[in-house]
């Protein structure tokens, strides 16, 4: 019987991708930290990481000898998602100009040291980048099991999350464009279920690259991929920095919405201890 290694990279092409990766990505990084430190919108951090995955996807599947259909779904997921956020970061952070809550916080908070501090935090991206490649590149060249019920579930995932995550940011984008809800809390919609729906979603998508890798030797490390964007939203970049923007900006309001509502996970709303 042939060997089964279709899918696997070139000889020789997957220490040279990852070298490579570390190497543009940190150019890259540096160019779009000093472009950010001109135009004043540090917001451009985000851009790197989202786009820069879907750029490190692509040169991935270019560097396989002969890509599966599994191989191509994994990057049509990828590409979808890294696309809409990109597209939702650039038109809502950069071309608006509207620097983000969580950097402003940061830029008043280092004060003369951010200009310094700043450019660490535009490299450790490229890191991101290659952390999250992993389960990526573990579920393109998942060959144990030809096309079956979990890729389906994979596909299920990932349109889920996709879907939610949009309906999640247009619902906020239209309850902050009303003006009678100036200063006011949006607890509309899937807003009313968690704090952070669209965290939770982008999660969500995560568990996609798990679904595609099931049958893999290493469908296991396929789980860096939930647990540290959990991590990282739940407890670093996200929902710390949302909670006290969002507090600093509706204070009592948003103190009620946190005794009724879900960090994370969506669930019923609760009443408030009376006492």
């Amino acid at each position: 019987m042939p060997k089964r290694n279709n899918a696997r990279p070139k000889e020789g092409a997957l220490s040279n991708y990852w070298l490579g990766l570390l190497s543009i990505g940190f150019v890259a990084a540096t160019l779009t930290y000093l472009l950010a430190w001109r135009i004043h919108l540090m917001a451009l951090v985000d851009v790197v990481w989202t786009a820069g995955l879907g750029i490190a996807a692509i040169v991935y599947l270019a560097n396989m000898a002969e890509p599966t259909l599994r191989s191509y779904a994994v990057l049509a997921v990828l590409l979808i998602w890294s696309g809409r956020l990109s597209t939702y970061l650039i038109r809502n952070r950069v071309l608006s100009g509207k620097e983000d809550p969580r950097y402003a916080y940061l830029t008043a908070h280092w004060g003369n040291n951010a200009r310094r501090n700043y450019y660490p935090l535009f490299l450790l991206q490229v890191l991101l980048v290659a952390l999250f490649m992993s389960p990526v590149s573990i579920a393109m060249t998942a060959i144990e099991a030809p096309w079956g019920l979990f890729d389906w579930f994979g596909i299920a995932i990932a349109l889920c999350a996709l879907l939610g995550e949009h309906v999640a940011d247009r619902q906020l984008a239209n309850f902050r464009a009303a003006a009678a809800n100036q200063g006011q809390v949006c607890q509309q919609g899937l807003w009313r279920y968690s704090r952070h729906p669209n965290y939770f979603f982008e999660w969500l998508h995560w568990w996609a690259y798990v679904a595609f890798a099931v049958h893999s030797s290493q469908w296991a490390f396929t789980l860096l991929g939930p647990a540290c964007i959990y991590l990282f939203l739940r407890y670093l970049t996200g929902v710390p920095h949302a909670e006290r923007s969002s507090l600093l900006s509706r204070g009592t309001a948003y103190k009620h919405y946190q005794l009724t509502t879900n960090t994370f996970f969506p669930w019923k709303p609760s009443q408030p201890d009376q006492h």
